[in-house]
């Protein structure tokens, strides 16, 4: 290929007779193209070498500085991206452990406070049972004391309606036994 640009250049360079370096384009008559050719290659040597030597090596770095900060920060949001899902499961595992231990807080607490609630019941239970028990015997002394109260009052208020009707008094113990059998027959109906 370069073989043939080559033989290209040497039969138009040979050639007098151009059609535009008749009409007065310079660049086109043969006696300039040794120099224009010289410059040619020069010049594109020069921008070739600069831009092979100086700018290419540049933007080489500069697109692998870039393709290399781009894995880094792949890299980076990766292993950021695996911590946090670690932190997460991490997170949860620690809030379900506090959950069980709240749930068997809140049970040791239950039974706690329902043994104290026991604790407690038992304890108004056999007082309530000791009241009821003294205001029982309470009752039944006051009942044993007030038949007897009964018995001498109705003694007495017996004795002197007879002694307000009559005149005379009666013999204190008829009176009392009287008064006793009528009070066996109807204290048995009211106790």
């Amino acid at each position: 290929m370069k073989s043939f640009n080559y033989l290209a250049i040497a039969v138009v360079a040979t050639n007098k007779y151009l059609y535009a370096a008749e009409a007065g384009m310079p660049q086109l008559d043969p006696t300039y193209w040794a120099s224009q050719a010289f410059w040619l290659i020069l010049i594109f040597s020069i921008l070739y070498i600069s831009i092979s030597k100086f700018y290419l090596p540049k933007i080489k770095d500069n697109l692998d500085n870039r393709e290399n900060k781009i894995k880094e920060d792949i890299e980076n949001a990766n292993r950021f991206k695996e911590q946090s899902e670690a932190k997460l499961k991490e997170y949860e595992l620690i809030l379900e452990n506090a959950k069980k231990e709240v749930a068997k807080i809140l049970f040791e607490s239950k039974n706690i406070l329902d043994k104290e609630i026991k604790i407690k019941k038992d304890e108004m239970e056999k007082e309530i049972e000791k009241e009821i028990l003294k205001a029982q015997k309470e009752i039944s002394e006051l009942k044993k004391n007030s038949i007897s109260s009964i018995q001498d009052i109705s003694e007495n208020i017996t004795s002197n309606i007879i002694e307000n009707i009559s005149g005379n008094k009666l013999n204190k113990n008829s009176i009392k036994a009287a008064v006793e059998e009528i009070s066996k027959k109807n204290i048995g109906n009211l106790l």
